[in-house]
């Protein structure tokens, strides 16, 4: 027990630190929710005065003609009388025709208020080279059903009946309702297969199932009903006593459901019969699983046959059945003839009725002796049928019926009540006729049957007793689990790589959102670790805004498996604290199953994959790119652009600065409590470092790992320009010194020079920089950012960079790829750039006070002496670490961090 005693300490403090990051974010979502319901009542004012105003009355003309000219509705009704007509055309010629209808309208008013199916998603996954969809071998296995769940009794046995038996397997099993896409597609993500249960080949559906082959899952299309092939389906003469709308809606569906199983590929059925159909119709791959028993169903009724057993003796004899559905009215007239006669003959029999059903009116002129009941709940429907004596499952012989499942027997039996069942397929195949229950196919059998049973009460006893013990063998859910569900698992086994060690990375930004300097770092990091053979690397990421698909995603980026979730752009503490991020990671980490997590720049994804780390037991690493685990602003720097000085952090200086926040006290107790989770913080500088050993960081809990940086492939002589070349590479940013830079360089009053500029948002689609709002006599150009092959091209032409961050930058990559490359710098002193710069020596510190002017002298210092750089080399180069040699002291710590070898 003593040695037991440090793990048991450990645990409460791991424990205690979890409760406390949750006690966090839950009081910083409270105020989330606070914030965005006033901002949502006061919207809604502001829209109702506006309403009101005369203003919006007068211009109402003006807004219906421009909404005509963009093809909008010109009022909400037109989506309502489109919808009236969906609803029409449905009743009177199926889901084909209302889809139709919808797609028609959609192309002729293309907007994004115009009506789509309700599974059509915003757009099918995208598959371009640099965004193709991962492969599944890499995740853990687990299955993802998207099924059909209005059908309550049919979803009972197919959806969750399976999940219970995937789960005695041991395999994670997600179900989602079919008409969810973006929830379908997200789970489908982190899934190694997938089951499509009763789902109509929509074209949204079809869309999602290519989207699943293009993640290479393999599918299966699954069926408890002959609802694919209509000359079959017609052969069920239920079919024809519904309404002639019901009727055609149904036989509409039944190429829809056909498109969704050939599109699968493969099928599972619920009866031989059925699964030799489906491959008669085009499935090679047909698996049957039964409809069976789950632990919902044991434990009711064991119940009900202890409540069975202690009723007292009645003095009637009641025969019962059920219909789920109105689609067994010639079933169920299969046995009409034999039951009139019996209740004829024996005043002391009554029949029982649950369900949906047209009762003959010769049995309806029996009275009493027959009782009807509305559909009810399946714990009712036992509980209805526990009391019965005899239960009775009639079927017309046709090919339809043939492929039914016995479900009706099943739980007769479980209830110890014996059966009398058509003697189609599966019927045939469970029941040993007079002793586990009585086959009949016509009138007389039927009565026989009946009879038997009526006048011989050990006779019911027996065989409903022997019907209980055959089905709890054959169908108990450890049986059909390993028998039946289990073999389903080799289309899709456990395919991962055998590599002993398994990273993930997070960062807001992954290729080929390929954004600042953090995002590099961390593509190099994957990259390299991943190419060691030894290590599974994986990266979550967040989605750009315009993502055809606004859930969880997966793709490839060279050979590295990257799941990209939706983020709380612009809403203030979503980016700091997003549960929903969270509960992605955790699911993530579920398929995963890393060693360690690496947190990044996760500005935008939030603390909340610390708080899903921690839930998970899971180690997490933290670099500190910047200040953010600090600073509400990220770079502490304030409105105005300037750096605060602030060393240690007073939130009181912070409320100042950010007078509108409300949340700055509970961000900074999450911040602090999830890095006190961390198993270890990396700092890229020595003076990152001590700022956050200023904030209350233990000093063994954090330590310097510089970043390395791509470095050069040759070192060749540098070749001079016509002017002195000069460049500016971060962007249309304050806080990276644009301002001083543009002023510095529009207050020389010479011409003989040059400067770049770096705009790094053109690589994302729009540039920042604009060149038409700087007034000088130099040449400006501007370029967008450079691609890390090259690096060597660009910094081969030019002379001088221009790095006069306005804050202290945790570590300055851009600053040690020029001084790799015998690039003089010019930057801000303190922080992580001026580590690496000798004064003087290979480059030139100025003040950081927000001031264009010591830039200024700077850049004349060198326009004065444009001789100083010739032949310059950088005397330090070979202290600048490449990635390389970072990655192998990275690997090395975080195998530290999986051994528990730290402290």
């Amino acid at each position: 027990m003593p040695d037991d005693i440090p793990a048991l300490r450990a645990e409460c403090a791991r424990l205690a630190l979890l409760a406390e990051q949750s006690a966090a974010s839950a009081a910083v979502q409270g105020l989330r929710a606070g914030g965005q319901g006033g901002e949502a009542h006061a919207m809604r004012l502001q829209v109702q005065a506006m309403q009101a105003s005369f203003f919006w009355r007068l211009t109402l003309p003006l807004r219906l003609a421009v909404d005509l000219a963009r093809g909008v509705p010109p009022d909400a009704s037109a989506e309502a009388r489109l919808l009236r007509r969906g609803a029409g055309l449905l009743r009177r010629e199926g889901p084909a025709a209302a889809w139709k209808a919808a797609l028609d309208y959609r192309r002729r008013h293309r907007t994004a208020a115009a009506f789509t199916h309700p599974a059509a998603p915003q757009a099918a996954l995208a598959a371009e080279p640099s965004q193709m969809p991962a492969p599944c071998e890499r995740l853990a296995p687990s299955v993802l059903i998207v099924a059909e769940l209005t059908l309550q009794q049919c979803a009972k046995y197919r959806v969750w009946q399976k999940q219970e038996h995937f789960a005695r397997l041991g395999i994670p099993c997600q179900v989602v309702d079919w008409r969810r896409t973006d929830e379908c597609l997200a789970a489908a993500s982190l899934a190694t297969q997938a089951i499509f249960y009763r789902v109509p080949g929509y074209p949204a559906v079809l869309e999602m199932i290519a989207a699943m082959h293009r993640l290479r899952l393999p599918l299966a299309w699954e069926v408890d009903d002959l609802i694919f092939d209509a000359p079959l389906f017609l052969q069920n003469r239920n079919v024809d006593s519904l309404e002639p709308d019901m009727r055609q809606g149904i036989l509409s569906g039944v190429d829809l459901y056909r498109a969704a199983m050939l599109a699968c590929g493969a099928g599972i059925a619920s009866t031989a019969h059925l699964a030799e159909i489906m491959r008669t119709a085009g499935l090679a791959d047909v698996a049957v699983v039964e409809n069976a028993l789950d632990t919902e169903t044991l434990r009711l009724a064991a119940d009900l046959r202890t409540a069975r057993a202690t009723a007292p003796a009645r003095d009637t004899l009641l025969i019962g059945y059920g219909s789920g559905t109105k689609t067994h009215d010639a079933d169920f007239r299969q046995a009409v003839p034999a039951l009139l006669r019996l209740l004829r003959a024996r005043p002391d029999a009554r029949l029982r009725i649950v369900g949906e059903l047209t009762v003959p009116a010769e049995l309806a002129a029996m009275g009493a002796q027959v009782e009807r009941l509305p559909p009810v709940p399946f714990a009712r429907y036992l509980a209805l049928l526990a009391e019965c004596d005899v239960s009775i499952a009639p079927l017309e012989p046709t090919l339809f019926n043939d492929a039914k499942s016995n479900i009706k027997f099943l739980e007769a039996a479980i209830l110890g009540v014996p059966s009398i069942c058509s003697p189609r397929a599966h019927f045939t195949d469970a029941i040993a006729d007079g002793q586990t229950g009585l086959l009949a196919e016509d009138d007389e059998a039927w009565f026989d049957a009946l009879n038997r049973l009526a006048t011989d009460s050990a006779l019911r006893t027996r065989i409903g007793q022997a019907a209980l013990h055959a089905t709890l063998d054959r169908y108990a859910p450890e049986a059909i689990a390993r028998t039946q569900v289990a073999p389903l698992l080799l289309r899709a086994p456990d395919r991962r790589p055998a590599r002993p060690f398994r990273v993930l990375f997070a960062n807001i930004y992954y290729a080929p959102r390929s954004y600042g300097g953090a995002t590099l770092v961390v593509e190099e990091m994957a990259r390299r670790l991943h190419a060691r053979g030894d290590t599974d690397v994986h990266v979550f990421t967040g989605l750009p805004l315009d993502a055809p698909v606004r859930a969880l995603t997966r793709t490839d980026q060279d050979g590295i498996t990257v799941f990209a979730v939706p983020t709380a752009e612009g809403d203030t503490v979503g980016t700091f604290d997003d549960p929903a991020c969270g509960a992605a990671l955790e699911r993530v980490l579920d398929a995963v199953q890393p060693d360690v997590v690496h947190l990044h720049a996760i500005q935008g994804l939030g603390a909340s994959l610390a708080l899903a780390c921690a839930r998970r037991g899971i180690p997490y690493v933290i670099t500190l790119h910047d200040a953010w685990w600090l600073c509400d602003r990220q770079f502490m720097v304030r409105a105005d652009g300037t750096y605060c000085f602030q060393t240690q952090i007073d939130l009181h200086v912070c409320q100042n600065c950010v007078p509108a926040a409300y949340h700055l006290e509970g961000r900074a107790r999450l911040m602090h409590a999830a890095l006190r989770g961390a198993a270890l913080l990396l700092s890229p500088s020595h003076s990152h470092r001590a700022l956050y050993l200023a904030n209350g960081i233990s000093p063994d809990r954090i330590e310097v790992a510089p970043n390395g940086v791509r470095l050069p492939v040759t070192r060749q002589p540098r070749i001079p320009g016509a002017h002195l070349r000069f460049a500016y590479v971060g962007g249309n940013v304050d806080v990276k010194g644009y301002t001083v830079t543009k002023r510095a360089f529009e207050a020389l009053d010479r011409a003989d020079w040059e400067l770049t500029l770096v705009d790094n948002t053109l690589n994302l689609g729009f540039s920042s920089v604009k060149p038409d709002d700087w007034h000088v006599r130099g040449r400006l150009s501007v370029v967008p950012a450079y691609a890390q092959d090259g690096i060597d091209d660009f910094f081969a032409g030019i002379d001088v960079l221009v790095f006069p961050s306005q804050w202290q930058e945790s570590f300055g990559l851009t600053v040690r790829e020029a001084l790799a490359r015998d690039v003089w710098v010019i930057a801000t002193q303190g922080g992580g750039p001026a580590e690496a710069i000798k004064h003087d020596v290979n480059g030139t510190l100025i003040p950081l006070d927000g001031n264009h002017l010591g830039l200024l002298a700077a850049v004349e210092a060198f326009l004065d002496l444009p001789g100083k750089l010739a032949n310059y080399r950088n005397p330090h180069a070979a202290q600048i670490m490449g990635y390389a040699a970072q990655a192998e002291a990275l690997h090395a710590t975080l195998k530290r961090v999986k051994e528990g070898l730290l402290f």
